[in-house]
């Protein structure tokens, strides 16, 4: 017999309709939230934002390659790791199918790193990902949108990461609570202290008569419903089934 409660067809279908009522409120709420997004103040951006990508050198309007909105993913690739995040990794084997289909309704896509462009090209060709990338590094662009901070920043006080102020507290290798933070940490080539000086998130961006505004940024648990892996295992008989332990690796190494 299955651990789960089991119940007869009638019951299961009993059941569904009522957990059916909650997912359409949540379809509903969800659908109110994007609307308040899209109500956001625009910030004009004034700052030379300078970027370097497969075509070259860029600027922030650049990035729009002729449409007026700009969807930026920002991910963990930190001048010293030798590979992505597995996080980002696995959130990013997303991208390629999207990209396509965004930029025949106006909105074009890139993800942003710190790490020179050499290595995320590198790491790009190992994936087998298309999607656009473009490297920030000698930038402020990760630094000004909290998605990156240096050793000296955690030394003088807290970092603004997800709207919050937060102490970075030493990440002790092997420490007894952090064994997921080593593990990706290792995974992407580096220690965990130099790992969390980097952070997930995504900022949205509008070009109007030549002018780049800042519309959106989200961070943390704001970007689940950007991960499709979750997104399909929310379904799944056991849920996310996650223990605390790290499960997931970059696709080409389980």
């Amino acid at each position: 017999m299955p651990k789960h409660k089991t119940g007869t067809r009638e019951e299961w279908l009993a059941a569904r309709m009522k957990l059916l009522d909650e997912e359409k409120a949540l379809t509903r709420r969800s659908d109110e939230l994007a609307r308040m997004r899209q109500d956001l103040p625009w910030v004009r951006v004034d700052k030379d934002y300078r970027f370097e990508t497969d075509g070259g050198a860029a600027t922030l309007a650049d990035l729009f390659r002729g449409r007026s909105q700009l969807l930026v993913y920002h991910f963990m690739f930190g001048p010293d790791y030798t590979a992505g995040c597995p996080s980002c990794s696995s959130i990013a084997d997303g991208f390629n199918g999207i990209v396509t289909h965004l930029q025949h309704h106006d909105v074009a896509f890139t993800t942003v790193s710190l790490a020179p462009l050499a290595k995320l090209q590198a790491f790009k060709k190992r994936m087998g990902w298309t999607f656009p990338w473009a490297s920030s590094f000698g930038s402020d662009f990760n630094y000004d949108y909290h998605t990156s901070h240096t050793e000296e920043q955690e030394q003088a006080g807290p970092i603004e990461y997800n709207y919050r102020a937060e102490v970075v507290k030493p990440a002790t290798e092997g420490s007894e609570g952090n064994s997921w933070l080593d593990t990706f940490a290792s995974m992407a080539g580096t220690d965990a202290a130099t790992y969390v000086r980097e952070g997930p998130g995504v900022s949205v961006f509008s070009l109007d008569n030549g002018v780049v505004y800042h519309t959106y940024s989200a961070y943390a648990r704001g970007l689940d419903g950007l991960w499709g892996m979750y997104q399909w295992l929310d379904r799944a008989p056991l849920g996310r089934n996650e223990t605390g332990e790290p499960w997931f690796r970059h696709h080409d190494k389980y």
